[in-house]
């Protein structure tokens, strides 16, 4: 990958992005009846193409309604280089490329080649598909019914995408047996390499001038070349960042080191499935493989038992060895007698290869955890239900990502909704290392201070006032009976959303959805069909949720979204600042609450003809001086402290 890459040839426009763009242009004329010029959607579009034009990086934050996806497509396509395109999600992917694409190749680039990239454990694995074909692996008669309608459509699909598997349930732990991810991959000696759905998909991209991944390939893909361990993506000259706000945290994982229980859990599962699948499952060899189940069980079950993740300091790593450095030097036997053994093999087919360099990876990355001592990473500890998680993260991304980022390519673009603190992008080009942009925060295309209502009561007490709950709750039941449910309620923690869910259900009418009853999309499909609806949530909801009209009326935040001061990550962070004389709180711990507030109340407004109200029940927003910060942050809202104007506008509404 290199930034200089030779470029396919790509489809040319010839009209000017003012042709396109402007007041009665093509774009105009190509959408159906009803579509608007919005100025901002121009405006970002010749940004854009002048980034591309003259090879700089663009900040360009854009609220929901400009459209800019249009706005940074047409321009990719003109710049004639081939650009990736990351998005947040495999749904915004999909979008991409089944709506937005589709729209372009029809009306201004039909030659236009556009392929998407998606992680391996997305695509199944034909040469799986045909091994388990016979073989005593597969656990009752449900999953005998899978195999046999995914056997069936291996011959069918194009694509080999689990998305097209309907009646597959997420969980399903039969996928994790047939799918194409790297850990059980044999590559170019796999019988079935030239009809891999996978080797089709990196011909594809290979192939097109662009390539649609979501963040955490390209981190996955940016990770690996630090390392030196090859690519994933093809040679491309620049990027394309939609939802940007979130890379922070996702290049923070890639640039991490990381082993669970899982992880163990699934290399033992696969080399027990690899030798029955070789016909090398003799009895010494699988007995190995037991008892290093065996040993990563004891030994984990050594760890703090506690919920939550916690630090996990050199001192406390150190004084854990020392406890229990017999259980871990277990496991680290166990790992290499089974390296060991396989390497001894007469016969060693290639499936066990693989699972031998994976359990010499996974040594490493644990002696890595346990006994290193580098002072970029904060080490931390997390038990999940019955998962237990060992990480390492880096403190500071921002020279990562200055050198293998921002410095390699020329052209880098970044946009969302999200992205400024008081209209200046001081804090993310501080976490991300970006030196010199261009940046513009675009003029909102709706008008907050008709459609939206901001309230803030006054009459709470403060949040860790314990008084805080019973009030909150009480301040949230007559909210909901003005808005007639019809409402989202976003907590910054489980305790609280459990908490007031509790105090609120026996006195509102409306049905309430709570978060952890039901899967995240089966909850939003509930709400967005059942009439008054409320759904009591956390952070996940805070994004990636668009519920347009009048099913949402109402978003009712707790407290101000400061992350846990006490997780490890975020305390090892403003612990770094603050040795270096600055102002953690000012500079990392409030712009971050902004944009997760920004984030919540974008839930609200999504097109020119929904309206709302906007609660938060935290009045340190009036009180404290940093509360200013957060006010200018936010659109222009109108804004009540009085619920008597709540109900007004709800009426007016109505």
């Amino acid at each position: 990958m290199t930034a200089s890459a030779k470029s396919p040839a790509a489809p040319t426009i010839s009209p000017t992005i003012a042709d396109i763009f402007g007041p009665g242009g093509l774009l105009e004329k190509c959408m159906p009846a009803g579509y608007e010029h919005r100025r901002s959607q121009l405006c970002m579009a010749e940004f854009v193409d002048e980034a591309f034009r003259n090879k700089r990086h663009l900040l360009v934050e854009a609220g929901t309604g400009t459209g800019k996806t249009l706005a940074y497509l047409i321009p990719a396509i003109r710049s004639g280089r081939r650009v990736v395109i990351s998005t947040a999600t495999k749904s915004l992917q999909e979008q991409l490329y089944t709506k937005d694409v589709p729209f372009v190749q029809k009306h201004f680039a039909p030659e236009l080649k556009v392929a998407v990239m998606k992680g391996r454990a997305n695509f199944l694995c034909r040469q799986k598909v045909h091994q388990m074909e016979g073989q005593p692996i597969l656990k009752g008669m449900e999953e005998l019914d899978w195999f046999t309608q995914i056997r069936d459509w291996e011959r069918l699909t194009e694509t080999g995408d689990r998305t097209e598997l309907t009646f597959l349930p997420d969980d399903a732990e039969l996928w994790s047996k047939l799918d194409a991810r790297r850990d059980t991959c044999t590559g170019q000696k796999c019988a079935e390499f030239d009809r891999c759905f996978v080797t089709a998909m990196h011909r594809r991209a290979a192939d097109a001038d662009l390539i649609i991944v979501n963040h955490h390939l390209f981190f996955a893909d940016l990770a690996l070349h630090q390392d030196d361990f090859g690519s994933i993506l093809p040679e491309y000259s620049a990027v394309i960042f939609d939802e940007a706000h979130e890379i922070e945290d996702v290049a923070s994982d890639y640039f991490g080191r990381q082993v669970s229980t899982y992880r163990f859990e699934e290399l033992t599962r696969d080399a027990e499935q690899a030798m029955r699948i070789t016909q090398q499952g003799r009895p010494p060899l699988l007995r190995r493989v037991s008892r290093l189940r065996d040993k990563v069980r004891d030994f984990f079950e050594l760890m703090p038992a506690a919920e939550g993740r916690m630090a996990f300091e050199s001192g406390a790593r150190a004084a854990f060895l020392e406890g229990h450095r017999t259980s871990y030097e277990a496991v680290i036997e166990a790992v290499k007698a089974l390296e060991t053994d396989i390497a001894a093999l007469p016969s060693r087919p290639e499936e066990l290869l693989v699972i031998a360099r994976r359990a010499a990876e996974l040594r490493r990355e644990t002696a890595f955890l346990f006994e290193s001592n580098e002072k970029n990473y904060v080490y931390w500890l997390e038990r999940r239900g019955k998962g237990v998680f060992v990480a390492a993260t880096p403190i500071d991304v921002s020279s990562i990502l200055r050198e293998h980022l921002f410095e390699a390519f020329d052209t880098i673009i970044m946009t969302s909704a999200t992205l400024a603190v008081s209209g200046r992008f001081d804090y993310l080009k501080q976490r991300l290392g970006i030196q010199v942009a261009q940046e513009s925060v675009l003029p909102h295309e709706f008008d907050y201070g008709r459609q939206a209502l901001l309230y803030i009561p006054t009459e709470l007490p403060d949040v860790r006032n314990p008084a805080f709950v019973q009030k909150a709750a009480d301040e949230i039941s007559r909210l909901l009976k003005l808005t007639e449910g019809r409402a989202f309620c976003l907590f910054t923690s489980y305790g609280q959303m459990n908490q007031i869910f509790e105090l609120v259900r026996s006195r509102v009418q409306f049905p309430l959805l709570l978060q952890g009853t039901a899967p995240r999309m089966a909850l939003l499909e509930r709400f967005r069909t059942t009439p008054g609806a409320v759904l009591f949530a956390t952070s996940s909801f805070w994004q990636g949720v668009d519920v347009p009209g009048e099913q949402l009326s109402c978003v009712i935040i707790d407290r101000l979204p400061f992350a846990v001061p006490t997780d490890p990550v975020v305390a090892a962070r403003v612990r770094t600042l603050t040795e270096d004389g600055r102002n953690a709180f000012a500079e990392y711990q409030v712009p971050e609450a902004v944009l997760a507030l920004k984030q919540g109340f974008g839930r609200l407004i999504r097109a020119r003809t929904d309206r709302g109200v906007l609660a938060i029940l935290d009045n340190r927003i009036q009180r404290m001086q940093y509360g200013k910060i957060f006010l200018e942050s936010l659109p222009e809202y109108g804004l009540t402290r009085n619920i008597a104007d709540v109900q007004r506008f709800m009426k007016a509404q109505s």
